[in-house]
């Protein structure tokens, strides 16, 4: 950290008075052609803010309202090459996963900052709020981004709103299944519009599900609330400073039915021991009759982030910009007898510069640091116990050439050199498990045929320090035998990708193809004791994704989308997933304009699946007594949401709409996704929708 900090302190010091000159004869003339523009979009504008140049897609602050979005999780859950998957019946746990990849190789970036921790990425996602939200940008591959090496499957940019006006939007929404939402965004200009201020609060709640009404939820309670503030200062002409603060609290509750946390501890306290059945005639479709602790799972966290970003225009072919950033996410839990207390730090630093060499080429260079580590206490009295605590440092330099020899062709190459520390803190792990130096070249292309067709080519190579059992297929319920850990490299990946766009008046359509390969791959096993254990794959693992995106405007207030992809996982990346992920998918949309009416309607197919070919329970079972065996195929099945809204007068608006219409979920045929295997109770044989038809109704009044 100390190093980071004097590189950035003599970066800043040496290049300050050396461009001095160049500022001041460049300030006078930009002053003259260019009015009434905020720095950075001056900057972007130019072309010196330019990151990188692959396929990105933009899902709008219009889309997310269209889909009825409440956090991020829903807001990116149709978009092509991203899987949301449910992790856990209990806790609702979800997973974003991007061009097949695992969760964990998602990085989650705050307006093109690192703010997200380990544990932040688990159970942050269902809390981080859609309101405020501009839009969000996905970037698949590794090497997504300069400052995310870590990003093997790619990265998520959340833009947050910045004020175009004096404004205030307050959306308040109600619905089945104890569904309620608030929202409030106000947005204040200031100082000839220099001043740019963003608040938002966002208030969310669902009530635990049971379809199949056997006493157990399928999908838990869920309490949200996030406050930000953010502001966006020009000073000067060539000066700019960002500064976002968010608070987040969540709190979940899933297992049985019609209780809460106070009555479960209640519970554990009067009695830890194990009931002699947990469900009538001990199969999973009868009544729960167990005692409350021993189904559920409560998880309340705590989040505060903050970061600070500087922007320094030297002369019209030189800038600088220095961001920092601090997340704080505290958790308390409580896991069916298991209780697990964590607080996870991160800080990240990042120095960049941006310098025009000429027309042809821009140089960005820079150097980074991310310093994170968690310290978490339990219950648990196995002698095999093995905390999850770790330190983990990183410390990178990079540098991109950003290269246009013709008007049709561009190209950046970049290079990143990380030395990366890993070390779990606990007794029984002496040393540093992981003390690496590693390259992660990338390339990106981007070639305009004529002026409908392009294509974009990317390759890149990323790493991943495997850091958690909460990465591993929800490892932590197993604690009661103890944790085992066996980590001694980073992940290494390999990606390509390739795009091609067609784009008209009327029809825009984007073919693509990604490839990934990963060394060391973490997978939760288990030693000869039976005690879980994090350990790595021999194998490499692949995978191959297909997707092609369309939309056509059929008529002036009539448009069409269809989005088809298929996921070709190798069998070793296959028994890495403790959830059966998605392999085939169709998405169907129509955005209708009618009457006054906004329209929207979506269909979302997913294809079969043989549950057996995956890291899913090899002999799940109805019963303790292993008789009546559960389906290991999952059947193909269509979801469909639908939303209209309607403007009255200039101020109101209101909507009303469904998600999951057709009410279908995967207990509708009593295939529940809790399950005995060999006398053992689990609740993660998952392979469709765990919640049913969400029918609500809102009004939005704007001044």
């Amino acid at each position: 950290m100390r190093q980071l900090l004097l590189f950035t302190v003599v970066t800043v010091t040496v290049a300050l008075p050396f461009h001095s000159g160049w500022a001041k004869e460049e300030q006078i003339v930009e002053e003259v052609t260019v009015i009434g523009a905020g720095l950075r979009e001056r900057l972007y504008k130019a072309g010196m803010l330019k990151d990188v140049i692959q396929k990105t897609e933009v899902i709008s602050d219009t889309s997310i309202e269209q889909m009825n979005a409440v956090n991020l999780t829903e807001a990116i859950s149709e978009s092509p090459g991203v899987r949301v998957s449910n992790e856990c019946s209990m806790c609702g746990v979800k997973r974003v996963m991007l061009n097949g990849m695992r969760g964990e190789h998602t990085t989650i970036l705050v307006d093109g900052i690192a703010t997200y921790t380990m544990m932040s990425g688990f159970y942050g996602l269902d809390a981080a709020a859609s309101a405020g939200i501009n839009s969000i940008e996905i970037a698949r591959g590794a090497g997504a981004s300069l400052i995310a090496p870590e990003a093997i499957g790619g990265t998520i940019n959340l833009v947050t709103k910045e004020a175009t006006e004096n404004s205030v939007e307050i959306d308040l929404s109600g619905g089945d299944n104890g569904y309620r939402k608030g929202s409030m965004v106000a947005t204040g200009l200031a100082n000839q519009d220099s001043t740019r201020i963003t608040l938002i609060g966002q208030y969310d709640e669902r009530d635990e599900y049971d379809g199949d009404n056997n006493r157990v939820s399928e999908n838990p309670y869920m309490e949200n609330r996030s406050f930000t503030a953010y502001l966006s200062q020009d000073l000067g002409f060539s000066d700019n400073l960002r500064l976002r603060i968010n608070h987040t609290e969540s709190e979940i509750f899933g297992g049985p039915d019609g209780s809460d946390i106070g009555k479960v501890l209640a519970s554990f306290a009067a009695d830890p021991s194990e009931s002699p059945s947990l469900f009538v005639d001990d199969d999973v479709r009868n009544d729960y009759i167990g005692r409350p602790w021993e189904t559920a799972e409560w998880i309340e966290s705590d989040r505060d982030e903050i970061y600070l970003s500087w922007l320094h225009e030297f002369n019209a072919d030189f800038n600088l910009q220095v961001s920092v950033s601090h997340n704080e996410h505290s958790q308390n839990s409580f896991y069916e007898g298991f209780s697990y207390e964590a607080d996870n730090d991160m800080s990240f630093v990042d120095v960049r510069m941006n310098w025009a060499l000429n027309s042809d080429h821009l140089l960005t260079f820079g150097a980074d640091g991310r310093f994170e580590e968690l310290r978490s206490k339990t219950n648990s009295d196995s002698p095999d116990y093995v905390s999850d605590s770790f330190d983990y440092d990183t410390n990178g330099v990079y540098i991109q050439d950003t290269w246009t020899p013709s008007e049709n062709l561009e190209v950046a190459l970049a290079v990143r050199f990380d030395q990366i520390e890993a070390d779990f803190i606990d007794p029984s792990k002496p040393g540093t498990e992981i003390d690496d130096n590693i390259i992660s070249p990338r390339l990106d292309m981007r070639y305009t045929h004529t002026d409908q067709w392009t294509s974009r080519f990317s390759y890149g190579r990323g790493y991943r320090a495997p850091l958690s059992f909460f990465e591993s297929d929800h490892g932590i319920l197993d604690a009661g035998d103890g944790f085992a850990i066996e980590i001694d490299e980073v992940e290494r990946s390999e990606s390509f990708n390739y795009a091609l766009s067609f784009a008209d008046e009327r029809l825009s359509a984007t073919a693509s193809l990604a490839y990934t390969e990963v060394e060391n791959l973490a997978a939760l096993d288990e030693t000869d004791s039976g005690v879980p254990l994090l350990t790595q794959m021999d194998k490499d693992a692949d995978v191959l994704v297909t997707d092609i995106a369309l939309t056509y405007h059929l008529l002036e207030n009539l448009s069409l989308t269809m989005t088809a992809e298929r996921i070709d996982y190798s069998d070793e990346f296959k028994q890495a997933f403790g959830v059966v992920p998605v392999e085939e998918r169709l998405v169907l949309s129509v955005d209708w304009h009618i009457e006054g009416w906004d329209v929207y309607t979506s269909a979302t197919w997913i294809g079969s699946r043989d549950l057996s070919e995956y890291g899913t329970p090899e002999t799940p079972t109805f019963d303790a007594a292993g008789t009546e065996p559960m389906s290991q195929s999952a059947e193909s099945y269509w979801t469909v949401d639908l939303r209209g809204s309607r403007h009255l007068g200039d101020n109101w608006e209101i909507y009303v709409g469904a998600s999951n219409l057709f009410d279908y979920t995967q207990v509708e045929d009593m295939e529940s996704p809790l399950f005995f295997e060999d006398g053992g109770y689990d609740v993660a044989y998952i392979y469709g929708p765990l919640r049913g038809r969400e029918a609500y109704a809102g009004v939005k009044y704007s001044f």
